[in-house]
């Protein structure tokens, strides 16, 4: 029973994150982004949420582009008002990308119908499941991101 409710926990993840592609690249294509560019607004999300804000050099390696190519993307970023330079609060010689206000209004414009839903799926199941959801998420994620180190990811 419990190496079955592990398959089926693995093989949810790969059709949400399957899901999660398709609604990007929708996002993407909607709003003139290349499907890099997506992937970089879902890292600098990512690294925010987590308190973790990103330099340019980090989200280059996190995307795995050269030096001039992360300079162009956000350079073009930037310009099309999805993100903004900000100084890094710590360390004022260090500067972090953060989601401009138009990027964040985009964003909410898209993504909140898909919020409502996501309240709407989660209103049956009591805190604790959620609680004990949460945590299942956060063993997942923190697995995936060791096997990613050991396979020398980004």
């Amino acid at each position: 029973m419990r190496e079955k409710l592990e398959t089926d926990i693995s093989s949810d993840i790969r059709a949400m994150a399957a899901v999660s592609e398709q609604i990007g690249l929708f996002f993407a294509t909607q709003h003139d982004l290349r499907p890099n560019d997506f992937r970089a607004l879902v890292h600098i999300m990512v690294a925010d949420v987590e308190g973790r804000p990103l330099t340019a050099g980090e989200l280059a390696r996190l995307l795995g582009t050269s030096a001039a190519a992360m300079t162009y993307l956000v350079e073009r970023m930037i310009e099309s008002g999805h993100i903004r330079r900000e100084s890094d609060a710590a360390d004022r010689r260090k500067v972090i990308l953060r989601y401009a206000e138009h990027g964040m209004e985009v964003a909410r414009g898209f993504f909140g119908p898909l919020g409502v839903r996501t309240r709407g799926a989660l209103a049956d199941f009591p805190d604790a499941d959620l609680e004990t959801a949460h945590r299942v998420f956060g063993a997942l994620i923190e697995s995936m991101r060791l096997h990613n180190d050991d396979l020398g990811g980004n």
